[in-house]
């Protein structure tokens, strides 16, 4: 076996602890497992915390099937102060009163409700985003202003949980929002201080559900060292595509990435013959990610692994 291959396939749900980037994690996550293939689904700040799915060895090659899913957040808003990173990282850059409407549990509510559906979302000046060849925060702590452009999102839901006050006079919003892949919460809650007459902030993120992987399958980064692969979750899972069971002999014609007749596969199944991803399963591993084509009467290969991906201990 060569260095870094540690002859493991699998992914792991994450509780990304705060103060970490989502790089470090993985960095602990290859040094745990002694293999150089890691890869995260879905970055967080340091700032956040929360769900960040890890995916070791060959699994990592789900990357590009697990992190298009909207993504749930419970953040706290902070009115009163815009700073440069919209985030409580950064420095202030603006201070406004904070009207009394804002500490209203109703008025809460209803601008939420009102955010609710498609929108176009400016980027913070500091995110990953990439003009030039250059990240954007990478220009801006060089003092350099990036041009980003605004990109469509979408939330999908915004829920008020609850509204807190300090001595100093600020309003902070506990909030619940599911969101479209790429809305940033910092410039949600940056665009409420605008959008409201004031100024404001992120001061707190924990991502709650990335996909189809919630908080409560995730472990910390300690978890993780001492269970192992007993703490991998179970990628048909989190992919959400129909698993169709194949024998010996289809097995072998899957790693050679040949097509599949539909008559070939599981005839019980009741998703066999429909249009759309599967995962395919050998002795209890995702060998494969087929594609069917009914119309034809095949299905193809869109992604096979080298070495089957562990599918969990806890199903």
């Amino acid at each position: 076996m060569k260095r870094g291959q540690s002859g493991l396939s699998l992914v792991i749900g994450i509780d990304k602890p705060q103060g970490m980037s989502s790089h470090d994690a993985v960095n602990r996550i290859r040094r745990m497992f002694g293999e150089r293939r890691v890869g995260h689904m879905g970055t967080l700040d340091p700032l956040a915390t929360g769900v960040l799915a890890v995916c070791v060895g060959p699994a990592s090659r789900l990357d590009a099937y697990l992190t298009n899913h909207d993504k749930t957040y419970e953040a706290r808003i902070a009115f009163g102060a815009q700073t440069d990173t919209d985030d409580a990282a950064g420095e202030v850059i603006r201070q406004a009163a904070v009207a009394l409407e804002l500490s209203d549990a109703t008025f809460a509510q209803e601008y939420l409700a009102s955010i609710v559906g498609p929108r176009m979302q400016m980027p913070p000046a500091y995110s990953a985003i990439k003009k030039d060849g250059v990240k954007a925060y990478e220009a801006a702590r060089r003092g350099k202003a990036v041009e980003l452009e605004a990109r469509p999102v979408e939330v999908r839901a915004a829920e008020l949980l609850a509204i807190d006050t300090d001595d100093a006079g600020r309003v902070f919003w506990d909030v619940r929002l599911e969101v479209s892949k790429g809305t940033y919460i910092r410039s949600i809650a940056r665009d409420a201080g605008l959008e409201l007459g004031s100024a404001a902030h992120l001061s707190a993120l924990r991502r709650v559900r990335a996909g189809r992987l919630g908080i409560e399958a995730c472990v910390s980064l300690e978890e993780a060292g001492r269970s192992g692969i007993a703490a991998a979750c179970d990628p048909v899972d989190l992919l959400g595509f129909p698993a169709l069971e194949v024998d010996v002999r289809m097995a072998e014609s899957i790693r050679c990435g040949r097509p599949l007749p539909l008559s070939a596969l599981d005839p019980d199944a009741v998703h066999a013959h429909e249009l759309g991803m599967r995962c395919i399963v050998f002795r209890d591993e995702l060998v494969a990610l087929y594609e069917t084509d009914p119309f034809r009467g095949q299905a193809h290969p869109r992604c096979v692994f080298s070495q089957g991906v562990f599918r969990g201990t806890h199903r």
